[in-house]
């Protein structure tokens, strides 16, 4: 008889070992799904508002549409999301999505679609996303234990970066050429399936439910707040990702300009150097394992941001864009690893009642970053040049590196709050 330990692996078991439960495969399920139908849409949006107006502006304002959201509704979102069943906020806000979207297809359909119509919808459906994706992000520590977290985490990256960042983009531009709507019937079909595979897990507590009314905050956005400052480890990571938000979104923003310009790589080569970014991604995936069972967490995070400080850096100096593809693949590769970490952590230091108004503290975070960075980039490169961009990220990312290199420690050596005592019964994993 074949020990258990050294029979093969079925591809469900390595996806999603059976250790992390069967609502983790559904939520996993749900998310590689939802993930695809973004994807389509990421391409196809832009080649939309091209399609229906030359205004540089508008078609940045694509974008800008789906980050405004984030700054508006971010903390809020997180409040409801700790004060509602997390689960039921998902499926709510995906019908929701699916709704604007499929108005979206009988303006398309019918021929009465503009420009306007467009940003609007994009609006609406950022909005949606803000709640759909902070409640989504609460749902992994209530269904596997800590020591999990980062093998969950890992597998939802990877599925954004397979659907999300390689399979989706592609496959909407297609989808695109054979008919304007097509690609948005496609990701209705991908929203409504990923919230029929989301209703699949087993109903989630409301987090402070046992929690008498007397004894709830009368502002629990302020009380999100107050227990951020009052966190140190938290409050330098959320910095941090802020902080490297904007050093990396400034030149991110004119990438484009600096791939065909600077490097003299035309628009295929510019999509090829972010599919390398994706491509690196995957290495991460296949990596991550190992490196979280031999490598402590602080010297991963300081890796990961070192190698961000060098990458600007040689971007900066580089005019090859064989090198430019290598140092895209390292970033994909470095970047994977560094989200799954970060997310981790946080996950394991704030308590199930706020784990909703932190996460979207941090994406607050990470979404004013990408507003101010690329403003930035675009001022920096219209003044100083294509490269410029690249220098300021490059002195912005390592004098805060060399600022927050000590606490680091702290960060990942901080006590973890969360325990297999808080998992729902029905959730633990067998």
């Amino acid at each position: 008889m074949v020990p258990v330990a050294d029979r093969p692996r079925s591809v469900g078991e390595i996806i999603a070992p059976r250790r992390l439960g069967r609502d983790f495969r559904w939520l996993l399920s749900s998310s590689w799904t939802s993930n695809l139908g973004d994807g389509i849409a990421l391409s196809a949006s832009p080649l939309l508002i091209a399609s229906l107006t030359s205004s540089p502006i508008l078609v940045a304002g694509g974008a800008m549409m789906q980050y405004l959201p984030w700054l508006l509704f971010g903390l809020f979102a997180g409040s409801v999301a700790d004060h509602h069943d997390r689960r039921r906020l998902v499926i709510v806000a995906n019908a929701l999505r699916a709704l604007v979207v499929a108005g979206l297809v009988v303006f398309l359909v019918t021929g009465a679609v503009s420009v306007w119509i467009v940003l609007v919808a994009a609006f609406l459906y950022g909005t949606a996303e803000v709640f759909a994706d902070t409640a989504g992000s609460t749902l992994l520590p209530m269904l596997v234990r800590p020591a999990d977290l980062g093998l969950g985490n890992a597998r939802l990256q990877a599925g954004y970066l397979v659907a999300n960042q390689l399979a989706g983009p592609p496959l909407g531009a297609f989808l695109f050429a054979v008919g304007s709507f097509w690609p948005f019937v496609t990701q209705i079909i991908c929203v409504t399936l990923a919230i029929v595979l989301i209703a699949r897990i087993a109903r989630t507590p409301v987090p402070d439910r046992d929690v008498a009314d007397a004894e709830r905050p009368a502002q629990p956005i302020r009380e999100g707040l107050r227990w951020l400052r009052a966190n140190p480890p938290v409050r330098t990571l959320v910095m941090i990702i802020l902080v490297f938000n904007i050093t990396w979104a400034a030149p991110w923003g004119i990438l484009v300009l600096y791939a065909t310009d600077h490097l003299g790589m035309g628009p295929v080569g510019y999509g090829a150097l972010t599919t390398a970014s994706a491509l690196g991604g995957l290495v991460g995936v296949r990596i991550f394992g190992a490196l979280e069972r031999r490598v402590s967490f602080a010297t991963l995070m300081r890796v990961c941001l070192t190698l961000e400080v060098i990458m600007h850096l040689a971007f900066a100096l580089t005019t090859v864009p064989a090198i430019a593809f290598v140092i895209m693949f390292g970033f994909g590769v470095y970047a994977f690893v560094w989200a799954t970490i970060s997310t981790t952590v946080r996950q394991r230091l704030v308590p199930l009642t706020l784990q909703g108004r932190i996460a979207s503290v941090n994406m607050v975070g990470v979404f004013a970053g990408l507003v101010i960075g690329q403003a930035l980039g675009g001022v920096i490169a219209q003044t100083w040049g294509l490269t410029a961009p690249w220098w300021f990220a490059f002195g912005g990312s390592a004098l805060t590196l060399l600022l927050v290199w000590r606490s680091i420690s702290s960060i990942a050596a901080a006590r973890p709050v969360l325990d297999d005592a808080q998992l729902p019964e029905e959730n633990a994993p067998s």
